[in-house]
């Protein structure tokens, strides 16, 4: 299992990108996962429901099950929050985990830039992204620049820099 990393401010189009990333490397034949940071109070269930009321009761963790999927929700309560290496260490084996967000990670990643957020770039200060999608020109950086649009392009880029999980996991 190998992983690769976007990063970039809320808005710049990380998810938008990797609803166009997924389908272009799952057509090339690769299994593809994701792993998402969220905010600190994300909920992926709504009340009412009968795993959340569960959740609400105290639960530590609730499985939900059907004919389609399965999900397992986990309170981390007073817990600390996870690290990548552990989540990583949860998912099913695949040939490639994309990973949105964990930008203080030791993983290689691409920048999602967007001018219009008003917002300064992240790779100045982060020696991991090494390619960019932007539709801004980046002179001075001294990775890979790719159009917002590239995605053939990014996705050959991401195959042949991810790196094995347990590079990470260690």
């Amino acid at each position: 299992m190998r992983i690769f990393g976007l990063a970039g401010w809320s808005g710049a189009g990380k998810t938008t990108l990797l609803k166009r990333l997924i389908p272009c490397l799952i057509g090339q034949g690769m299994s593809v996962s994701t792993l998402k940071h969220a905010h600190h109070d994300f909920d992926i269930d709504q009340p009412g429901k009968d795993s959340w009321e569960h959740r609400q009761a105290g639960a530590s963790e609730v499985l939900v099950a059907s004919s389609r999927r399965w999900a397992l929700m986990h309170e981390l309560r007073d817990s600390r929050e996870p690290e990548l290496a552990e989540l990583l260490g949860r998912l099913s084996p695949v040939d490639l985990v994309l990973v949105e967000g964990f930008k203080r990670d030791p993983h290689p990643k691409l920048e999602v830039f967007r001018a219009v957020n008003g917002k300064p770039a992240l790779h100045p200060d982060d020696p991991r992204i090494i390619a960019i999608s932007t539709e801004t020109a980046f002179p001075n950086f001294y990775g890979a620049v790719y159009g917002i649009n590239d995605i053939e392009a990014i996705a050959a880029f991401i195959r042949d820099h991810a790196v094995a999980a347990a590079d990470i996991l260690r």
